[in-house]
Protein backbone atom coordinates (compact mmCIF):
# COMPACT_ATOMS: atom_id res chain seq x y z
CA UNK A 1 0.00 0.00 0.00
CA UNK A 2 0.98 3.57 -0.49
CA UNK A 3 2.03 5.93 1.58
CA UNK A 4 1.80 8.64 -0.98
CA UNK A 5 -1.17 10.84 -1.22
CA UNK A 6 -2.27 12.30 -4.70
CA UNK A 7 -0.16 15.75 -4.82
CA UNK A 8 -2.68 18.21 -5.50
CA UNK A 9 -0.04 21.27 -6.06
CA UNK A 10 2.79 21.77 -7.21
CA UNK A 11 5.32 21.75 -4.00
CA UNK A 12 3.25 18.50 -2.90
CA UNK A 13 4.42 16.94 -5.88
CA UNK A 14 8.04 18.20 -5.68
CA UNK A 15 7.47 16.38 -2.28
CA UNK A 16 6.29 13.37 -3.09
CA UNK A 17 8.88 13.36 -5.98
CA UNK A 18 12.04 14.27 -3.66
CA UNK A 19 15.45 14.00 -5.25
CA UNK A 20 17.46 11.05 -4.44
CA UNK A 21 20.84 12.51 -4.87
CA UNK A 22 19.80 16.18 -3.86
CA UNK A 23 22.63 19.26 -4.52
CA UNK A 24 25.43 19.08 -1.75
CA UNK A 25 25.66 21.94 0.07
CA UNK A 26 29.65 23.43 -0.05
CA UNK A 27 30.19 21.67 4.13
CA UNK A 28 29.17 18.01 2.41
CA UNK A 29 30.81 18.84 -0.27
CA UNK A 30 34.50 19.62 1.02
CA UNK A 31 33.86 16.85 3.25
CA UNK A 32 33.17 14.15 0.78
CA UNK A 33 36.28 15.32 -1.39
CA UNK A 34 38.06 14.82 1.72
CA UNK A 35 37.75 11.18 1.54
CA UNK A 36 39.06 10.51 -1.92
CA UNK A 37 41.94 8.24 -1.52
CA UNK A 38 43.11 9.43 -5.37
CA UNK A 39 44.29 5.81 -6.05
CA UNK A 40 46.86 5.63 -8.61
CA UNK A 41 44.94 3.24 -10.97
CA UNK A 42 41.29 4.72 -10.18
CA UNK A 43 38.34 1.97 -11.08
CA UNK A 44 36.41 4.88 -10.80
CA UNK A 45 37.21 5.85 -14.10
CA UNK A 46 37.38 2.44 -15.83
CA UNK A 47 33.95 2.42 -14.54
CA UNK A 48 32.90 5.80 -16.05
CA UNK A 49 31.21 4.87 -19.95
CA UNK A 50 32.89 8.70 -20.71
CA UNK A 51 36.09 8.15 -18.61
CA UNK A 52 35.59 10.93 -16.51
CA UNK A 53 39.33 11.84 -14.65
CA UNK A 54 37.36 11.51 -11.28
CA UNK A 55 39.93 11.83 -8.84
CA UNK A 56 40.92 15.21 -10.65
CA UNK A 57 37.64 17.11 -10.51
CA UNK A 58 37.28 15.71 -6.98
CA UNK A 59 40.40 16.84 -6.14
CA UNK A 60 39.53 20.34 -7.46
CA UNK A 61 36.11 20.75 -5.65
CA UNK A 62 38.64 19.90 -2.41
CA UNK A 63 40.98 22.89 -3.61
CA UNK A 64 37.84 25.34 -4.12
CA UNK A 65 38.41 25.21 -7.94
CA UNK A 66 35.60 24.39 -8.74
CA UNK A 67 34.88 25.86 -12.35
CA UNK A 68 38.10 23.72 -13.27
CA UNK A 69 36.28 21.34 -11.90
CA UNK A 70 33.58 21.57 -14.30
CA UNK A 71 35.72 21.54 -16.89
CA UNK A 72 37.49 18.44 -15.99
CA UNK A 73 33.59 16.80 -16.29
CA UNK A 74 32.44 18.29 -19.40
CA UNK A 75 35.45 18.23 -20.70
CA UNK A 76 34.78 13.90 -21.16
CA UNK A 77 31.16 14.30 -20.91
CA UNK A 78 29.16 17.29 -22.63
CA UNK A 79 25.91 15.67 -19.92
CA UNK A 80 27.76 16.17 -17.08
CA UNK A 81 25.63 17.83 -14.80
CA UNK A 82 22.64 15.37 -15.59
CA UNK A 83 24.63 12.22 -15.62
CA UNK A 84 25.71 12.94 -11.60
CA UNK A 85 22.04 13.04 -11.09
CA UNK A 86 20.59 10.22 -13.28
CA UNK A 87 23.72 7.77 -14.27
CA UNK A 88 22.82 4.46 -12.09
CA UNK A 89 26.64 5.28 -10.14
CA UNK A 90 26.08 2.53 -8.19
CA UNK A 91 26.54 -0.29 -10.49
CA UNK A 92 29.28 2.10 -12.25
CA UNK A 93 31.71 4.30 -10.91
CA UNK A 94 30.49 4.16 -6.88
CA UNK A 95 30.36 0.86 -7.72
CA UNK A 96 33.54 0.39 -8.63
CA UNK A 97 34.74 2.83 -5.77
CA UNK A 98 37.95 0.44 -3.69
CA UNK A 99 35.79 1.89 -0.22
CA UNK A 100 33.27 -1.02 -1.41
CA UNK A 101 36.00 -3.48 -0.01
CA UNK A 102 36.92 -2.06 2.55
CA UNK A 103 32.97 -2.23 4.16
CA UNK A 104 32.81 1.56 3.89
CA UNK A 105 30.32 3.93 1.55
CA UNK A 106 31.75 4.46 -1.51
CA UNK A 107 32.78 7.95 -2.69
CA UNK A 108 29.71 9.88 -3.58
CA UNK A 109 31.16 10.54 -7.49
CA UNK A 110 27.45 11.63 -8.42
CA UNK A 111 26.42 14.12 -6.06
CA UNK A 112 30.20 15.75 -6.21
CA UNK A 113 29.80 15.92 -10.08
CA UNK A 114 26.18 17.25 -9.93
CA UNK A 115 27.45 20.04 -7.17
CA UNK A 116 30.72 21.17 -9.48
CA UNK A 117 28.99 21.22 -12.64
CA UNK A 118 25.63 22.64 -11.09
CA UNK A 119 28.29 25.73 -9.40
CA UNK A 120 29.21 26.27 -13.27
CA UNK A 121 25.65 26.62 -14.90
CA UNK A 122 24.39 28.67 -12.20
CA UNK A 123 27.27 31.37 -12.04
CA UNK A 124 27.19 30.81 -16.11
CA UNK A 125 30.83 30.19 -15.90
CA UNK A 126 32.36 30.09 -19.88
CA UNK A 127 34.38 27.15 -19.73
CA UNK A 128 33.69 26.06 -23.49
CA UNK A 129 33.91 28.15 -26.69
CA UNK A 130 33.58 27.32 -30.58
CA UNK A 131 36.77 26.42 -32.62
CA UNK A 132 37.26 28.80 -35.42
CA UNK A 133 34.49 27.92 -38.52
CA UNK A 134 35.65 25.35 -40.68
CA UNK A 135 32.98 26.01 -43.43
CA UNK A 136 31.50 22.66 -42.82
CA UNK A 137 28.29 21.99 -41.55
CA UNK A 138 26.90 18.49 -39.46
CA UNK A 139 22.96 17.96 -39.45
CA UNK A 140 21.84 16.06 -36.16
CA UNK A 141 18.70 14.22 -35.96
CA UNK A 142 17.07 14.20 -32.66
CA UNK A 143 18.20 16.14 -29.45
CA UNK A 144 19.09 13.33 -26.96
CA UNK A 145 22.58 12.93 -25.04
CA UNK A 146 23.91 11.68 -28.30
CA UNK A 147 22.58 14.25 -30.34
CA UNK A 148 23.97 16.81 -28.09
CA UNK A 149 27.20 15.25 -26.94
CA UNK A 150 28.04 15.36 -30.66
CA UNK A 151 26.96 18.76 -31.28
CA UNK A 152 29.03 20.20 -28.56
CA UNK A 153 31.76 18.30 -29.74
CA UNK A 154 31.67 18.96 -33.04
CA UNK A 155 31.52 22.94 -32.30
CA UNK A 156 34.57 22.97 -30.34
CA UNK A 157 36.04 21.99 -33.72
CA UNK A 158 34.28 24.80 -35.75
CA UNK A 159 31.56 23.05 -37.33
CA UNK A 160 28.18 24.56 -38.01
CA UNK A 161 25.53 22.08 -37.01
CA UNK A 162 21.99 22.20 -36.80
CA UNK A 163 20.14 19.57 -34.46
CA UNK A 164 16.04 18.79 -35.39
CA UNK A 165 13.98 17.41 -32.69
CA UNK A 166 10.86 16.24 -33.51
CA UNK A 167 9.75 17.44 -29.75
CA UNK A 168 8.76 20.96 -28.69
CA UNK A 169 11.95 21.36 -26.45
CA UNK A 170 15.48 19.66 -26.61
CA UNK A 171 17.09 16.86 -24.70
CA UNK A 172 15.43 13.57 -25.36
CA UNK A 173 15.08 11.02 -22.25
CA UNK A 174 16.92 13.39 -20.19
CA UNK A 175 13.52 15.80 -20.06
CA UNK A 176 10.95 12.94 -21.28
CA UNK A 177 11.99 9.92 -19.89
CA UNK A 178 13.67 9.72 -16.87
CA UNK A 179 11.68 9.42 -13.38
CA UNK A 180 10.68 12.80 -11.90
CA UNK A 181 12.86 11.96 -8.44
CA UNK A 182 16.13 11.38 -10.16
CA UNK A 183 16.83 14.90 -11.86
CA UNK A 184 14.16 17.95 -12.33
CA UNK A 185 12.44 19.45 -15.83
CA UNK A 186 14.42 22.72 -14.53
CA UNK A 187 17.49 21.46 -14.25
CA UNK A 188 17.24 19.55 -17.62
CA UNK A 189 16.81 22.24 -18.68
CA UNK A 190 19.06 24.81 -17.16
CA UNK A 191 22.09 22.32 -18.36
CA UNK A 192 21.01 22.34 -22.06
CA UNK A 193 20.53 26.19 -22.29
CA UNK A 194 24.19 26.08 -20.69
CA UNK A 195 25.38 24.46 -23.60
CA UNK A 196 23.49 26.45 -26.11
CA UNK A 197 24.69 29.68 -24.60
CA UNK A 198 28.27 28.13 -24.97
CA UNK A 199 28.73 26.38 -27.98
CA UNK A 200 26.26 28.16 -29.93
CA UNK A 201 24.12 25.24 -30.44
CA UNK A 202 21.31 25.57 -33.09
CA UNK A 203 18.01 23.70 -31.91
CA UNK A 204 15.49 23.15 -34.42
CA UNK A 205 12.51 21.97 -32.73
CA UNK A 206 8.86 21.27 -33.65
CA UNK A 207 10.74 19.84 -36.50
CA UNK A 208 10.65 15.93 -37.02
CA UNK A 209 12.46 14.38 -40.08
CA UNK A 210 10.19 11.30 -41.50
CA UNK A 211 10.36 10.94 -45.20
CA UNK A 212 12.76 10.19 -47.23
CA UNK A 213 12.06 13.95 -49.39
CA UNK A 214 13.77 15.33 -46.18
CA UNK A 215 16.94 13.36 -46.09
CA UNK A 216 17.94 13.56 -49.20
CA UNK A 217 17.61 17.21 -48.72
CA UNK A 218 19.58 17.35 -45.92
CA UNK A 219 22.05 14.76 -47.54
CA UNK A 220 22.02 17.85 -50.30
CA UNK A 221 22.85 20.53 -47.51
CA UNK A 222 25.03 18.82 -45.43
CA UNK A 223 28.46 16.97 -45.37
CA UNK A 224 27.68 14.61 -42.94
CA UNK A 225 25.00 14.09 -40.75
CA UNK A 226 24.50 12.27 -37.36
CA UNK A 227 21.34 9.80 -36.31
CA UNK A 228 20.58 10.17 -32.49
CA UNK A 229 17.07 9.13 -33.16
CA UNK A 230 16.69 6.33 -30.11
CA UNK A 231 14.11 4.05 -29.88
CA UNK A 232 10.40 4.46 -30.65
CA UNK A 233 7.26 4.37 -28.67
CA UNK A 234 6.19 1.32 -26.52
CA UNK A 235 6.06 -2.10 -28.36
CA UNK A 236 3.22 -4.11 -28.81
CA UNK A 237 3.02 -7.44 -27.22
CA UNK A 238 0.59 -8.59 -29.16
CA UNK A 239 -2.31 -8.98 -25.80
CA UNK A 240 -5.93 -9.07 -26.06
CA UNK A 241 -7.20 -6.30 -24.76
CA UNK A 242 -4.39 -4.43 -25.44
CA UNK A 243 -5.39 -1.74 -26.84
CA UNK A 244 -8.38 -0.87 -24.28
CA UNK A 245 -8.47 2.84 -23.23
CA UNK A 246 -6.48 2.50 -20.18
CA UNK A 247 -4.02 0.46 -21.28
CA UNK A 248 -0.77 2.86 -21.82
CA UNK A 249 3.47 2.65 -22.20
CA UNK A 250 5.68 3.11 -19.96
CA UNK A 251 7.23 5.63 -21.66
CA UNK A 252 4.50 7.65 -22.53
CA UNK A 253 3.50 7.17 -19.19
CA UNK A 254 6.42 8.78 -17.65
CA UNK A 255 6.59 11.56 -20.45
CA UNK A 256 2.78 12.66 -19.68
CA UNK A 257 3.95 12.86 -15.68
CA UNK A 258 7.16 14.58 -16.52
CA UNK A 259 5.38 17.02 -18.82
CA UNK A 260 1.97 17.46 -16.45
CA UNK A 261 3.15 17.23 -13.00
CA UNK A 262 0.13 17.30 -10.47
CA UNK A 263 -2.38 18.03 -13.14
CA UNK A 264 -2.03 14.26 -14.19
CA UNK A 265 -4.28 11.99 -12.45
CA UNK A 266 -3.06 7.91 -11.34
CA UNK A 267 -6.17 6.04 -10.30
CA UNK A 268 -6.27 3.79 -7.71
CA UNK A 269 -5.20 0.43 -9.22
CA UNK A 270 -2.10 0.29 -11.12
CA UNK A 271 -0.43 -2.66 -12.62
CA UNK A 272 2.73 -2.14 -14.01
CA UNK A 273 3.54 -5.26 -16.71
CA UNK A 274 7.50 -6.03 -16.87
CA UNK A 275 10.82 -6.48 -14.79
CA UNK A 276 13.17 -3.86 -16.26
CA UNK A 277 13.94 -0.14 -14.87
CA UNK A 278 11.52 1.73 -16.91
CA UNK A 279 9.06 -1.15 -15.31
CA UNK A 280 10.81 0.24 -11.59
CA UNK A 281 10.41 4.15 -12.72
CA UNK A 282 6.82 3.70 -13.82
CA UNK A 283 5.83 1.31 -10.82
CA UNK A 284 7.66 3.58 -8.34
CA UNK A 285 6.13 7.27 -9.99
CA UNK A 286 2.25 5.82 -9.81
CA UNK A 287 2.67 4.90 -5.70
CA UNK A 288 4.12 8.50 -5.54
CA UNK A 289 1.27 10.13 -7.94
CA UNK A 290 -1.27 8.71 -4.79
CA UNK A 291 -1.82 5.65 -6.16
CA UNK A 292 -4.09 2.88 -3.27
CA UNK A 293 -2.56 0.09 -4.93
CA UNK A 294 0.31 -0.80 -7.54
CA UNK A 295 1.66 -3.97 -8.41
CA UNK A 296 4.28 -4.87 -10.38
CA UNK A 297 4.06 -8.03 -12.40
CA UNK A 298 6.86 -9.97 -13.98
CA UNK A 299 6.50 -13.45 -15.86
CA UNK A 300 9.61 -14.89 -14.36
CA UNK A 301 11.74 -14.93 -11.36
CA UNK A 302 12.84 -11.79 -9.08
CA UNK A 303 16.60 -12.91 -9.56
CA UNK A 304 16.16 -12.34 -13.58
CA UNK A 305 14.84 -9.29 -13.66
CA UNK A 306 16.66 -6.89 -15.64
CA UNK A 307 16.09 -4.14 -13.70
CA UNK A 308 19.32 -2.47 -11.18
CA UNK A 309 18.56 -4.26 -7.06
CA UNK A 310 18.68 -0.47 -5.99
CA UNK A 311 15.94 0.65 -8.50
CA UNK A 312 13.59 -2.20 -7.71
CA UNK A 313 14.24 -1.39 -3.76
CA UNK A 314 13.28 2.20 -4.53
CA UNK A 315 10.08 0.78 -5.96
CA UNK A 316 9.42 -1.65 -3.02
CA UNK A 317 10.22 1.36 -0.68
CA UNK A 318 7.32 3.39 -2.49
CA UNK A 319 4.75 1.13 -1.12
CA UNK A 320 5.02 -1.20 -4.73
CA UNK A 321 3.94 -4.46 -4.43
CA UNK A 322 5.61 -7.12 -6.46
CA UNK A 323 4.27 -10.32 -8.74
CA UNK A 324 6.79 -12.78 -10.18
CA UNK A 325 6.10 -16.06 -11.96
CA UNK A 326 3.30 -14.74 -13.17
CA UNK A 327 2.54 -14.40 -17.28
CA UNK A 328 -0.02 -11.51 -18.60
CA UNK A 329 -2.93 -13.12 -21.13
CA UNK A 330 -5.10 -10.72 -22.18
CA UNK A 331 -6.80 -7.42 -20.73
CA UNK A 332 -9.98 -7.63 -19.48
CA UNK A 333 -12.86 -4.88 -20.23
CA UNK A 334 -15.57 -3.96 -21.74
CA UNK A 335 -13.63 -0.52 -23.82
CA UNK A 336 -12.06 0.39 -20.40
CA UNK A 337 -9.79 -2.08 -18.79
CA UNK A 338 -10.87 -3.69 -15.63
CA UNK A 339 -8.37 -6.19 -14.70
CA UNK A 340 -5.33 -8.17 -16.38
CA UNK A 341 -5.69 -12.02 -16.24
CA UNK A 342 -2.40 -14.11 -15.52
CA UNK A 343 -1.12 -17.47 -15.51
CA UNK A 344 1.75 -18.50 -12.89
CA UNK A 345 5.23 -19.79 -14.62
CA UNK A 346 7.66 -22.29 -13.50
CA UNK A 347 10.74 -23.17 -15.23
CA UNK A 348 11.01 -27.16 -15.95
CA UNK A 349 14.82 -27.73 -17.91
CA UNK A 350 15.54 -24.20 -18.56
CA UNK A 351 11.98 -22.95 -20.03
CA UNK A 352 9.49 -21.16 -19.20
CA UNK A 353 6.53 -22.60 -19.15
CA UNK A 354 2.65 -21.70 -17.61
CA UNK A 355 0.78 -23.90 -14.87
CA UNK A 356 -2.34 -25.14 -16.19
CA UNK A 357 -5.13 -24.37 -14.30
CA UNK A 358 -3.50 -21.86 -12.20
CA UNK A 359 -5.00 -18.39 -13.99
CA UNK A 360 -6.31 -15.68 -11.82
CA UNK A 361 -7.52 -11.59 -12.30
CA UNK A 362 -5.45 -8.66 -11.04
CA UNK A 363 -8.08 -5.91 -10.58
CA UNK A 364 -6.61 -2.54 -12.19
CA UNK A 365 -7.67 0.61 -12.80
CA UNK A 366 -4.40 1.60 -14.87
CA UNK A 367 -2.15 -1.14 -17.45
CA UNK A 368 0.97 0.10 -17.81
CA UNK A 369 3.26 -2.12 -20.06
CA UNK A 370 7.19 -2.00 -19.37
CA UNK A 371 7.54 -4.40 -22.22
CA UNK A 372 10.48 -2.61 -24.23
CA UNK A 373 10.50 0.36 -26.88
CA UNK A 374 9.94 -0.51 -30.97
CA UNK A 375 12.70 0.34 -33.10
CA UNK A 376 12.56 3.42 -35.58
CA UNK A 377 13.13 0.57 -38.55
CA UNK A 378 10.41 2.55 -40.66
CA UNK A 379 12.59 5.59 -40.72
CA UNK A 380 15.72 4.19 -41.05
CA UNK A 381 14.81 1.89 -43.64
CA UNK A 382 14.14 5.11 -45.60
CA UNK A 383 18.15 5.35 -45.86
CA UNK A 384 19.68 4.57 -48.49
CA UNK A 385 22.44 1.84 -48.25
CA UNK A 386 21.76 1.86 -44.10
CA UNK A 387 22.32 -1.80 -41.98
CA UNK A 388 20.08 -2.65 -39.31
CA UNK A 389 21.17 -5.98 -37.64
CA UNK A 390 18.48 -8.68 -36.43
CA UNK A 391 17.34 -6.79 -33.80
CA UNK A 392 16.42 -3.39 -35.89
CA UNK A 393 20.00 -1.24 -34.17
CA UNK A 394 21.88 0.67 -36.37
CA UNK A 395 24.92 -0.87 -37.87
CA UNK A 396 28.12 1.42 -36.93
CA UNK A 397 32.10 1.14 -36.91
CA UNK A 398 32.70 0.80 -33.14
CA UNK A 399 35.48 2.96 -33.39
CA UNK A 400 34.26 5.83 -35.64
CA UNK A 401 30.43 4.94 -35.26
CA UNK A 402 30.16 6.02 -38.27
CA UNK A 403 27.28 3.46 -40.62
CA UNK A 404 27.35 1.27 -43.96
CA UNK A 405 26.23 4.67 -45.48
CA UNK A 406 29.13 6.52 -44.80
CA UNK A 407 27.31 9.75 -44.82
CA UNK A 408 25.96 8.91 -42.01
CA UNK A 409 26.75 8.30 -38.06
CA UNK A 410 24.98 7.48 -35.45
CA UNK A 411 25.05 6.88 -31.60
CA UNK A 412 22.51 6.27 -28.63
CA UNK A 413 19.88 3.81 -28.11
CA UNK A 414 19.69 3.46 -32.19
CA UNK A 415 22.63 1.58 -31.54
CA UNK A 416 23.20 -0.18 -28.66
CA UNK A 417 19.83 -1.01 -28.43
CA UNK A 418 18.81 0.88 -25.24
CA UNK A 419 21.21 1.41 -22.32
CA UNK A 420 22.28 4.68 -20.32
CA UNK A 421 22.30 8.89 -21.06
CA UNK A 422 26.39 8.87 -19.84
CA UNK A 423 26.29 5.86 -22.82
CA UNK A 424 24.86 7.99 -25.59
CA UNK A 425 27.20 10.48 -24.61
CA UNK A 426 30.15 8.48 -25.25
CA UNK A 427 28.92 7.62 -28.08
CA UNK A 428 28.18 11.11 -29.59
CA UNK A 429 31.59 12.54 -29.08
CA UNK A 430 33.11 9.52 -30.19
CA UNK A 431 31.14 10.23 -33.43
CA UNK A 432 31.77 13.56 -33.83
CA UNK A 433 35.33 12.44 -33.94
CA UNK A 434 34.88 9.91 -36.73
CA UNK A 435 33.02 12.65 -38.44
CA UNK A 436 35.51 15.10 -37.89
CA UNK A 437 38.24 12.25 -39.40
CA UNK A 438 36.34 11.22 -42.16
CA UNK A 439 35.65 14.75 -43.41
CA UNK A 440 39.25 15.28 -43.15
CA UNK A 441 40.70 11.59 -44.86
Amino acid sequence: MSEYKRPTSEIEFKQNFAQKKPLMNPTEAAFESSKCLFCYDAPCITACPTGIDIPLFIKQINSGNLTGSAKTIYESNWLGNACGKICPTQELCEGACVFNHQDLPPIQIGRLQNFASSAAIKEEKKLFSPGTPNGRKVAIIGSGGAGIACACELRTMGYEVDIYEAKSKPSGLTLYGIAAYKITNQEVEDEINFLEKQMGLNFICDHPIENKTQLEKLEADYDAIFLGVGIGATARIGLPGEDKTNVVGAVEFIEELRLKHHHLTVPKKVVVIGGGNTAMDAASQSARMGAESVVLAYRRSKEDMGAYGFEYKLAISAGVESLFNAQPIKIIGNGKATGVQFIKTQVINGKLENIAGSEFILESDLVIKATGQAKQKHFLELIEGLELDNKKRIVVNESSFQCTNPKYFAGGDAVNGGAEVVNAAFDGKMAAQGIEQWLNR
